[in-house]
C-alpha cells in the first residue's frame, strides 16, 4: 500500500499523539512552559465492490481532504494525473498531484491491481482529525477508453467511531480520449491495448457523466467489446467506516 503524505505534514505525524508540545520561548506569569493539546489522529477504512457485470476497476485512488479541496469538476477539463488514472488506470501521477495542495492531509493507492466484478478492494488511511474531513475515491473502469467510478467530497469528519457511510460511484468521462472501444486504445483484458498517450485524440477537453459503451454487439464497428461490458448506473459500491 502506498501512501501519500505532504512533506510539511510530517512533523506532526513524527510526534503522533503520546508526546506534549511544549516551547521555551513562550511562557506564563509564573514562567512555566505553555503546553499545546496533542494531535488526535483518525483512521478510516474504504471498501470498494464492483458491481459492473465485466469492467476490471483497477487500482484505488484514495485522498482525505479538506472542504475546499476537489479532485475533478463536471464540465472542466481533467488534469493531467486524473487523465493517466482515466485512461491506464495508474493513480500515482493523480495522487502526486493532491499531494501538492496543501488542503490534502494523506492519500494511499490500493496494491493488489485491479479487481473484477463482485471483487473488493479495502485501503486504511491515517490522518489527522478535523470537522471538515471529506474523502475522494477514484478508479478506472478498464475496458474503456478514459472512463473512471469516482465519488468525491464526501463528509465524514462528523462520524463517530464504528460508524460508516455507504455510497454508490457513477462513472465519468474523463473527455481525454475518444471512445473509439478499439483494441490498440484500451489496456484491459477485453483488448489489451495502450493505455495512457498524451498525443491521442485529446479533443472533448471536459469530464460529463459517461454515456457507456456502445459494443460491437450494438454496431460500432471495429469495437473490442460485447454485450457484457455494458454497464448501467453506477460501478462500484463504497463503504467508509471511521475505526477509531
Amino acid at each position: 500500500m502506498k501512501m501519500h503524505i505532504k512533506a510539511k505534514t510530517l512533523p506532526v505525524l513524527l510526534l503522533g499523539t503520546s508526546l506534549v508540545l511544549t516551547s521555551g520561548c513562550f511562557h506564563d506569569e509564573d514562567d512555566d512552559p505553555i503546553v499545546m493539546a496533542p494531535v488526535a489522529m483518525v483512521t478510516y477504512s474504504v471498501t470498494v465492490t464492483n458491481i459492473t457485470n465485466g469492467q476490471p476497476l483497477t487500482p484505488l485512488a484514495v485522498i482525505a481532504h479538506h472542504s475546499n479541496y476537489q479532485a475533478w469538476q463536471a464540465g472542466s477539463a481533467a488534469s493531467t494525473g486524473l487523465e493517466m488514472l482515466a485512461e491506464s488506470g495508474d493513480p500515482s501521477v493523480f495522487l502526486s498531484e493532491a499531494a501538492a495542495s496543501s488542503d490534502v492531509l494523506g492519500s494511499v493507492a490500493s496494491s493488489n491491481g485491479p479487481f473484477g466484478p463482485g471483487a473488493s478492494e479495502t485501503v486504511m488511511l491515517t490522518t489527522i482529525e478535523v470537522s471538515d474531513l471529506e474523502i475522494t475515491v477514484a478508479a478506472m473502469l478498464a475496458n474503456t477508453n478514459d472512463a473512471f467510478a469516482g465519488i468525491e467530497n464526501v463528509l465524514v469528519g462528523d462520524l463517530a467511531a464504528g460508524d460508516s457511510i455507504t455510497l454508490l460511484a457513477h462513472v465519468y468521462d474523463a473527455g481525454t480520449e475518444l471512445n473509439t472501444e478499439t483494441t490498440g486504445t484500451m489496456p484491459g483484458p477485453a483488448a489489451g491495448g495502450e493505455g495512457f498517450n498524451v498525443a491521442r485524440d485529446d479533443i472533448g477537453n471536459f469530464i460529463a457523466v459517461h454515456a457507456g459503451v456502445v459494443t460491437n454487439d450494438d454496431g460500432l464497428a471495429g469495437s473490442a467489446l460485447d454485450e457484457s461490458h455494458r454497464w448501467q448506473g453506477p460501478a462500484a459500491k463504497v463503504v467508509i467506516t471511521r475505526m477509531q
